[in-house]
């Protein structure tokens, strides 16, 4: 007769479980950021800089950068969808997350617009990848525009945000260009806690952005 198996042979080795300081780690390493260049350039350098150029009193009073807005209208979409499916696409791939699709509020027969139909995408963006974009932005896509010569500083809203306009989305060096079936154009709107467009401006300006210089005016 063969030999009964002992219990230790009959069953299937377990795997052992994880130590309380390794799924601790493990655990630790999921929630912690990815730093990102221009926000520690923030906390070392622009926030001692503007909290002595306005004297504020505390650390907390110096505006930030809260998130930014990328916003692509599509209008061709209301003739073709799939032009709009494209555009969600390449906004996805210029700014690494999900785009969510916009819808007409309001139902325009001149233009054969329908209320409730889809006709651009948005994304918001917040954090480090909010950063992440930002520094690509303003080193990398807008010196690839053509005849660029800084960006203008009539922009504000008066409550401390910034639009820029980008005419091509192949500014971007994430789009290919032998691919694009249609040259989109983006609005890109930066939100600030700043209470005056002067404060703001200091803060994006500190950031990298080429605003064109300004002129002085002699008598």
């Amino acid at each position: 007769m063969a030999e009964k198996k002992t219990k230790t042979e009959s069953t299937t080795e377990k795997p052992s479980k994880p130590s309380k300081k390794a799924a601790a780690k493990e655990s630790t390493e999921k929630t912690v950021r990815i730093k990102t260049r221009l926000a520690e350039i923030y906390k070392s350098e622009i926030v001692p800089e503007l909290k002595k150029k306005f004297n504020y009193k505390s650390i907390m009073q110096v505006p930030k950068l809260h998130k930014i807005v990328v916003n692509m209208g599509v209008g061709a979409a209301v003739a073709d969808q799939k032009i709009l499916e494209e555009a969600v696409k390449e906004l996805e791939t210029i700014t690494g997350q999900k785009a969510s699709i916009r819808k007409a509020k309001k139902s325009i027969s001149n233009f054969k617009l329908r209320e409730g139909v889809n006709i651009g995408a948005m994304v918001t963006l917040r954090n480090e990848k909010m950063y992440e974009f930002m520094d690509r932005l303003i080193n990398i896509a807008l010196p690839r525009v053509r005849d660029f010569r800084g960006l203008s500083d009539k922009s504000f809203d008066g409550r401390g945000n910034y639009t820029l306009g980008v005419r091509e989305q192949i500014i971007f060096p994430e789009i290919n260009v032998d691919k694009i079936t249609k040259v989109l154009g983006m609005d890109v709107t930066f939100v600030t806690t700043a209470n005056t467009d002067n404060e703001a401006y200091e803060l994006l300006q500190s950031f990298g952005f080429p605003f064109r210089k300004k002129e002085i005016k002699t008598a």
